[in-house]
């Protein structure tokens, strides 16, 4: 259970920003799954829309609502000070986001969110994990698709090999997905700040302690065929390899040398050629800031795709793991990665450390190092597959 006890606080998970796409779809999920006497409450800064929400899920009678906004800092304190799990889905991230994760840090209740943005995690670390560590809190950032099924996939693919030698873990991901305004916004927001994001990453390396005896990298990889996948495999410069690495730098089962990287799994080159091409136009228009409001305006924060798309859509992360003469084969996969899945690992989550018994850490955590493998059974449970394709 969660280091404050229940009797602590009057909920055990409140739900900031629980109206928009992924909030809606995250109470739901919770709604729909926590156990009977989980405790929880919605939040936002619509108290008319938080009632209607409350209203049309299973139970709503017993889900409490709080309002709080992010441009009035005292409610999100106080909406720290009723919760011992707080998940957010306010994003991006980087220009809503630290008003709360400073709230929690300094009241000691946990803190998750679904950010991919390396320079939002990158400043938070350096601005709060010496206060959250001080309080007990767990600031738990990328609890979605970005990046629980990478980071718990790749400590699934660590214990599949010998402990204490050199290892090394590629991660192949391949999808068939929409995303949605508020994940259209983030990614425009990141290829527009390149010079912040990069002297964000620079503190935080000052601030970092040292990694002393052992050694852990997430280099970027080189776009090749990959054989063992029959894939073209592209490097995805996204947040996963660095909650990975961190998953690394901080468990010693990942062994002396780890080296970790992240590919795009692509099977026809010309699509693989494409994309990079569309990246690349995307990232070049962002620097443009009339570009940019004009692709925002395309689709909006809240936003997203509908229930027959989320239904169709899929994905899977193959993992090849090396290292004391032997080679394993590994794969996570499940269905819509953006919204029904991340509401799931989001909802999961929370549910993980309000009530599993976890291991005792504090400040700026990843998903392996905070829950591990007590949220990797809970995903199986809930449908998300972790499974050995092949040993050699």
């Amino acid at each position: 259970m969660s280091r404050l006890k229940r009797t602590d606080r009057p909920y055990d998970i409140v739900l900031f920003g629980a109206t928009g796409f992924v909030g809606t779809l995250t109470a739901e999920y919770l709604a729909a799954h926590a156990p009977d006497d989980l405790r929880w409450a919605v939040a936002g800064r619509d108290t008319a829309r938080l009632e209607r929400l409350r209203e049309r899920l299973p139970g709503g009678e017993r889900i409490g609502v709080l309002r709080a906004d992010v441009a009035e800092p005292a409610s999100l304190r106080e909406l720290a000070e009723h919760a011992r799990v707080v998940a957010t889905t306010v994003g991006p991230y980087i220009r809503y986001g630290e008003q709360l994760v400073a709230a929690c840090a300094d009241t000691g209740a946990d803190y998750l969110d679904l950010t991919g943005e390396p320079e939002f995690v990158d400043l938070m670390y350096v601005r709060h994990d010496a206060r959250a560590r001080e309080t007990g809190a767990r600031l738990v950032h990328a609890c979605g698709f970005d990046s629980v099924p990478h980071d718990l996939g790749a400590l699934f693919t660590v214990g599949q090999l010998p402990p204490d030698v050199p290892l090394t873990v590629d991660g192949f991901v391949s999808v068939d997905a929409a995303f949605s305004g508020g994940t259209l916004a983030s990614a425009l927001g990141q290829f527009a700040r390149g010079r912040q994001m990069l002297a964000a990453a620079r503190d935080r390396a000052r601030h970092e302690p040292r990694l002393v005896g052992r050694r852990a990298t997430a280099p970027l990889g080189t776009p090749h065929y990959a054989p063992e996948v029959g894939a073209w495999a592209l490097p995805l410069p996204t947040i996963d390899p660095q909650v990975v690495q961190r998953s690394a730098r901080t468990l010693d089962r990942y062994g002396p040398d780890f080296r970790y990287r992240h590919f795009a799994a692509v099977r026809r080159l010309p699509v693989a050629a494409g994309g990079v091409a569309a990246v690349g136009a995307v990232a070049a228009a962002a620097q443009v800031p009339p570009v940019r409001r004009w692709l925002s305006d395309r689709l909006r924060p809240g936003d997203g795709p509908s229930a027959e798309k989320r239904a169709r859509s899929w994905f899977r992360v193959r993992f090849v793991g090396e290292g004391g003469g032997r080679r394993v084969f590994t794969e996570v996969s499940g269905g819509d990665p953006g919204y029904g899945e991340t509401a799931k690992i989001f909802a999961e989550a929370a549910l993980s450390l309000a009530f599993d018994d976890l291991p005792p850490t504090s400040g700026q955590v990843t998903t392996a190092v905070a829950m591990g493998e007590a949220l990797t059974e809970r995903l199986r449970a809930a449908g998300i597959v972790f499974r050995v394709a092949a040993r050699r």
